[in-house]
Order: C-alpha cells, then sequence, then structure tokens
C-alpha cells in the first residue's frame, strides 16, 4: 500500500474511532491482517467459546483458522453435517463468549448496517453473545445512512446472492431491484446506532479491504 493510501485510511480510522466511543463502542485501528489477528489474540482470553457468521472479512485474514487452530471452544457453521446440525450451532452462538462479525456497511459516523437472510446473525449482534467483534475494512465505510443502506443492498447483497447460488432478480444482473422474492437476501436489516451494554461491541478497522 502507498505512504498517500495509508495515512488517509490512518485519518480516517482516527475520525472513526472517536465517533465509535462517542457511541460507547470499544474501537482500534489495524493496519493490515497481521496486526489484526495479533489484536484478536489480545483480545480473546484461552478456553472462551468462540462462534461466527458467514462473514468473508473474517475468513478471508485466516481468522478462523488461527481460533480453530488455539486454545478456544469453536463452533464452526461450516462443519455442520446437517442443515439440524447447522441450526443447532446457529443457537449456540447465543451462548457464547464472543461472535465475530463483518458489517455490511458503516457511517462515517459509527452507525453499523448489516442485512440476513436468515435473520440468525443480526440477531447475535444484537443480543445475546458476551462480546461481539466486528472486522471492518475500511472498503466498507460510507458517507451516511442512506450510502450506508444502498452499499448493503446494492453491492454486498448482489454478491453474497452469487455466492450463495441463490435465485433472486439481482443474482441476474448484479442490480437491486426491491425484489420480494422467496430467496431474497434482503430480509433482515440491521441499523445499529450503539453498542448496548456499553464495550459489549468491539470494532477493529482495518487498513486493507476486506469482504463484499
Amino acid at each position: 500500500m502507498d505512504k498517500a493510501m495509508e495515512i488517509r485510511n490512518e485519518k480516517l480510522a482516527e475520525k472513526l474511532i472517536s465517533a465509535l466511543k462517542r457511541r460507547h463502542y470499544d474501537a482500534c485501528f489495524c493496519k493490515d491482517t497481521a496486526s489484526l489477528l495479533d489484536r484478536v489474540k489480545e483480545l480473546i482470553p484461552e478456553g472462551s467459546s468462540i462462534t461466527w457468521g458467514g462473514s468473508m472479512s473474517i475468513r478471508s485474514t485466516g481468522m478462523t483458522k488461527m481460533l480453530k487452530d488455539g486454545n478456544y471452544k469453536v463452533y464452526d457453521r461450516d462443519t455442520a453435517t446437517s442443515p439440524k446440525d447447522k441450526i443447532r450451532i446457529y443457537r449456540k452462538a447465543f451462548e457464547c463468549d464472543y461472535y465475530l462479525s463483518s458489517v455490511n456497511a458503516m457511517t462515517e459516523d459509527g452507525v453499523i448496517v448489516n442485512i440476513d437472510r436468515n435473520g440468525n446473525r443480526v440477531a447475535a449482534l444484537a443480543w445475546g453473545p458476551s462480546h461481539v467483534i466486528f472486522v471492518v475494512g475500511l472498503n466498507k465505510v460510507c458517507r451516511d445512512l442512506d450510502s450506508a443502506i444502498k452499499r448493503a443492498r446494492c453491492v454486498a447483497a448482489p454478491i453474497n446472492m452469487a455466492r450463495f447460488d441463490l435465485q433472486a432478480p439481482c443474482q441476474k444482473d448484479g442490480v437491486c431491484h426491491d425484489c420480494l422474492s422467496k430467496d431474497s437476501i434482503c430480509n433482515y436489516i440491521s441499523i445499529q446506532r450503539q453498542s448496548h451494554p456499553v464495550g459489549r461491541h468491539i470494532v477493529l478497522l482495518v487498513g486493507e479491504p476486506l469482504g463484499y
């Protein structure tokens, strides 16, 4: 990454951290994936129970492998042996010490937007796990709430539709149609204004593009 981009990322991260702390999040900036993984190891005590959603940001960093190889109690939905077993892991998330997630978008003043098909992820973000760690590439940052929702629906959702090979209009042309398809991935839209209780949510901003 060139120096100009590094400077911009550091200044943007500083602004975001200030905004997030006003909203009662813990937050810090990791300049790259290596420093992100080091920070996660510092945050999560050995022996903790951990799970995560379908985030490509989490997987692409090598974080899931690091945690599965470590001394943690991991519930990984990717290892589910049946749909029933996957539901069991979804429900186990509410009892975990740590839930890992990315975001579909975040505003410059710290509002977090996520969209789900099944609702298991946004449910766990709102209530259940003792701690939630958001891993957020700065490519997810948008000017305001309207642009954040548009990013979630018009960028992240069509890509995830293709990833899961679901059938809805955006799968065909990559454009949001505000559809009512039974396969829509935009069923549950979460707009998170603050962390509650204070400090339950930890935002790790990353100076590399991550996920969709």
